[in-house]
């Protein structure tokens, strides 16, 4: 099977999907796509206008997490999401956390201010936003060695979509010198890990015209 994914290198919903992909073994071609011009073509294969678009299967998708889902449906090897019900209902609550409430409360004030609102010509970051996201991804990192400390993975005894999903974001802000490795070893060791992984290559590879990314981004002895 192959696949084409409509992306943004940073945006860490596309990395999401990369991730699945890349661990599933599906081979994508992916077409960066510039989704706040609003193109015509790229409206009619997601009137959302936004990313990630997958075209794979025959079919067009959007948003990441059913996009995620299908792919889990029709590649279920390895699997990204547990056999009973109480633990994939883990993994979509976790998915959810990263996606929204990480999102919301760091992604956005950090990675969106520091480099979007430079590439879509936004104006300058503001400083508010920045200082509110420092301060906020200190109790998300805390949370997550929490959840460390009472399991092998985020959400249970093996590795999950929850785990590819907060590895997303975290990479996203890796990227940008914004998360601070030294705050808890349990966390620095668990993104080690994803970090190694074959399917973390093209992310590790990515490049942003404009914002290199620091030294430690691929050193997967960081």
């Amino acid at each position: 099977m192959t696949a084409r994914l409509y992306h943004v290198p940073l945006s860490p919903f596309c990395r999401k999907v990369r991730l699945s992909l890349a661990e599933k073994k599906i081979e994508v071609e992916l077409v960066e796509e510039r989704y706040w011009e609003k193109d015509p073509d790229f409206l009619r294969r997601n009137p959302a206008a936004k990313v990630p678009v997958l075209k794979f299967d025959g079919r067009m998708m959007s948003e990441s997490s059913a996009i995620c889902e299908y792919i889990e449906e029709v590649c279920p090897e390895p699997p990204l999401m547990p056999r009973s019900a109480e633990n994939r209902y883990e993994v979509r609550r976790l998915v959810s956390w990263f996606d929204d409430k990480f999102h919301n409360e760091v992604t956005s004030k950090l990675l969106y201010e520091r480099v979007n609102k430079k590439v879509m010509k936004l104006g300058f970051p503001d400083s508010r936003n920045v200082k509110d996201g420092a301060k906020a991804i200190k109790y998300h990192l805390d949370y997550l060695a929490w959840l460390l400390e009472h399991r092998r993975w985020l959400a249970g005894e093996t590795m999950t979509l929850a785990d590819f999903a907060a590895a997303a974001h975290l990479s996203s802000l890796d990227y940008i010198s914004d998360v601070d490795w030294n705050r808890s070893d349990i966390v620095k060791d668990w993104y080690a890990k994803i970090k190694s992984r074959p399917a973390f290559r093209s992310i590790l590879a990515d490049q942003v015209s404009g914002f290199p990314p620091p030294a430690h981004y691929s050193n997967l002895d960081f």
